[in-house]
């Protein structure tokens, strides 16, 4: 928990940053409505008006039909300033990422007591999965947990240095806003993560290796809450959801250009390479880090994509429309 106390303080120095800078979007007062349409007069004295504006070179205002009421006026929709593509709500979204690292820390400071103990392996190997065995007969590599630390770290460091670049291109908008996002994925991610641990408390693989029954109450260590939190890697879990944030981002703001697929392949190897070396570390099974990376992906890219700007066209578009003896189902959208 130790590391996700310090992925936490990360985070947060991205979510303090951005809350700093962060201000509203720019939106322009709607021209005020034209006084209503005086009551409806009588047919020649609508032409006459019409003859009227017509002679004058003003602007001829159709009377509605008796019993009919003016449409109001459209509202206008206020231009896009270039490079604002997604908008956020300071309340909505300052809420729920300080509660996920909130819950986190609260969680973090619990587990540190030892109060839960951990639950011993209960089958036997043979009864695991066959992808989850390898976790168990393998030789743990010692420096592994070192390696994921230091991916972890890579990725968060990139959640920090993007939104940099962000507004290096696009304004101080986008600094803010991309902070925001990335701070509110990883806290999310980093919530869904310590409530699954304590929700399903599966033993890790090393606990097979040196905590199994007659030894799971009398080795040294065998005690540790922390080895009833296998499933599922919060590692993997953090690192992918930045990937997917940056990802999504990257496709967004230079959809042309070759940094989204740069970005997808680097994010996509760095998740591997974490979840690689939390199994040789014995910390989780091969499940673990495939939950693990499934949870923080599908956090990554839902944030991002519910802030996008509602004036911004989809780029996908589903479409239903009637046709003889049945249907017709229409997609499309612009890449």
């Amino acid at each position: 928990m130790k590391t996700s106390h310090a992925l936490s303080v990360g985070l947060l120095g991205a979510l303090a940053l951005s809350a700093s800078t962060a201000r509203a979007d720019p939106q322009a007062e709607a021209p005020s409505a034209a006084p209503p349409a005086a009551p409806p007069a009588a047919e020649p004295a609508a032409a006459a008006v019409g003859a009227a504006g017509g002679a004058s070179g003003g602007t001829a205002v159709a009377a509605a039909p008796a019993g009919q009421r003016l449409a109001p006026p459209a509202r206008p929709q206020i231009p896009l300033e270039e490079g604002q593509h997604f908008s956020l709500d300071p309340v909505a979204d300052g809420v729920l990422t300080a509660a996920g690292f909130g819950f986190s820390f609260l969680l973090g400071e619990i587990l540190s007591t030892g109060e839960i103990a951990p639950p011993p392996p209960t089958v036997p190997v043979s009864s695991l999965l066959p992808i989850d065995r390898v976790a168990v007969t393998q030789t743990i590599d010692p420096h592994a947990g070192t390696y994921s630390n230091i991916g972890l770290f890579a990725a968060i460091g990139f959640a920090v240095l993007d939104p940099v670049l962000s507004g290096y291109r696009d304004g101080w908008d986008a600094l803010a806003v991309d902070a925001f996002m990335y701070a509110e994925s990883g806290s999310l991610a980093l919530m869904l993560t310590d409530i699954t641990k304590i929700a399903v408390r599966r033993p890790r693989p090393i606990d097979y290796i040196n905590c199994e029954p007659p030894n799971s109450t009398t080795s040294p260590g065998c005690a540790s809450t922390n080895l009833g939190l296998s499933f599922f890697s919060g590692h993997e879990a953090i690192v992918s959801s930045i990937g997917a944030t940056a990802t999504y981002l990257a496709f967004v703001r230079s959809p042309r250009s070759p940094r989204p697929w740069i970005t997808l392949g680097v994010a996509t190897a760095l998740t591997a390479f974490v979840g690689y070396e939390r199994v040789r570390a014995g910390d989780h099974f091969p499940t673990d880090v495939i939950a693990g990376s499934m949870a923080g992906a599908a956090v990554g890219v839902l944030v991002p994509h519910l802030h996008r700007h509602k004036q911004e066209a989809p780029p996908v578009w589903v479409g239903v429309s009637p046709a003889p003896g049945g249907g017709a189902l229409s997609v499309s959208g612009s890449f």
